[in-house]
């Protein structure tokens, strides 16, 4: 039996009418006959998509192959016995309720043999609103890692894998993650592959936001997203080259994963979740080294996390309709430092760094006279919060102008 040159993994439950145009596309490839095999597990769908796979591989034989199954509960389930069936040489993972330009499947297998690629990150495009991070898309590039490109951004499994790599290193789903299963997976192989390649160059995977926010991932509860970033951080932790390989991906989640948790959605859970959510989000803060990358993150996010950590949900409600009401606060200006002034900055019940706040800070001018060496001391052994209570006192303010020329 000829070998196929790319499987196509769907899984589907209950993704009608949507489900009509990710079959389209795949009859509609360029692809030569034989090239390609779809996989297609239903997930125990009862709105009639059910009955359309089976049609399709009736009117298509040799294209599709059709396998139903009991609801699993989540994707991963489907997609792990897509994977056991597949006997392409890649294998490309297509939501059942998105779709594939019409080139898409022979571009991609084209440039995978040129360059010798694992993974290859195709063009994607958002429909009906969907977010669609398009850093990693300004050019087509034969090689990219986590330290040269916005790979951490481009996490899901919307690729095309080369199938020995998912086969010599067992690559599976954990199917106990209803939701972001795919993303330890696909960390996974992008840092177990020699070559991970982008194309760019055409639009080549249509992700599409339902009209009802039905997507798994939309419908997903906030205890079972934060499982599945935590996994995916755990298999940054064994993976990853500690250092910048590492930070990117850290700073990924706790950039944008975690604190979009902590947004206005978070105002609708009762009292109760609410504690669960910042008990967890403070575990994974310690875990991984969120504090780490927080030099990366913008301040409006190390605030989130950091009031979800010390488990102060009323203060991270504040936070929140502070941020919904009036956007980006005012910069405070402390000597040469810049400061986010938000509310909770230097309030004395919330007992938060100045360092949380930080924006920036204004080089000295370059005529500057140099520090002493008292004022090195002043400087280096004197906490800056001390420093500062110290010169309330009139006492201590003559003896620190005098010490440092009014420069403490």
């Amino acid at each position: 039996m000829t070998v196929p040159d790319v499987t196509v993994v769907v899984a589907v439950h209950n993704t009608m009418p949507y489900l009509t145009a990710c079959l389209d596309s795949l009859v509609g490839q360029s692809l030569a006959p034989g090239r390609l095999e779809v996989v297609v597990v239903d997930d125990g769908s009862t709105d009639g998509g059910e009955v359309l796979v089976d049609e399709y591989a009736a009117r298509h034989p040799g294209l599709f192959r059709v396998v139903h199954q009991p609801n699993s509960g989540g994707p991963a389930a489907p997609t792990n016995r897509g994977v056991a069936l597949a006997r392409g040489r890649y294998v490309l993972f297509l939501g059942a309720d998105d779709w594939l330009g019409a080139e898409a499947l022979e571009r991609l297998v084209a440039a995978a043999d040129a360059w010798g690629s694992d993974v290859v990150v195709p063009k994607q495009v958002g429909v009906n609103g969907r977010l669609v991070p398009q850093g990693i898309f300004h050019a087509d590039a034969e090689s990219v890692g986590f330290t040269d490109s916005a790979l951490a951004w481009a996490l899901s499994d919307t690729k095309l894998f080369r199938m020995d790599l998912i086969r010599r290193h067992g690559l599976r789903r954990n199917e106990e993650l209803k939701v972001f299963s795919d993303q330890p997976f696909t960390l996974e192989a992008c840092l177990r592959a020699v070559r991970v390649s982008v194309l760019a160059d055409y639009d080549y995977y249509f992700l599409v936001l339902r009209e009802d926010r039905g997507n798994v991932t939309e419908r997903a509860s906030v205890l079972d997203r934060l499982r599945g970033i935590a996994a995916l951080q755990q298999v940054a932790d064994e993976l990853a080259d500690p250092g910048d390989e590492l930070d990117a991906i850290r700073a990924r989640s706790f950039a944008w994963d975690v604190p979009r948790l902590l947004q206005d959605g978070f105002l609708l859970l009762d009292d109760g979740l609410q504690q669960r959510v910042c008990a967890e989000v403070g575990r994974m803060v310690e875990r991984f080294g969120a504090r780490a990358v927080y030099d990366r993150l913008p301040v409006a996010a190390r605030l989130r996390l950091e009031l979800a950590a010390a488990v102060r949900p009323e203060a991270l409600r504040d936070q929140i309709r502070y941020e919904a009401a009036h956007g980006e606060p005012p910069a405070v200006a402390v000597g040469r430092r810049r400061y986010a002034g938000y509310p909770a900055f230097r309030d004395a019940r919330l007992g938060l760094p100045d360092g949380l706040f930080l924006l920036g800070e204004e080089p000295l001018p370059v005529d500057a006279p140099p520090l002493n060496l008292a004022q090195q001391l002043w400087r280096g052994v004197v906490p800056e919060q001390l420093r500062r209570g110290l010169r309330r006192h009139p006492v201590w303010r003559r003896l620190a102008n005098s010490v440092n020329g009014g420069r403490g």
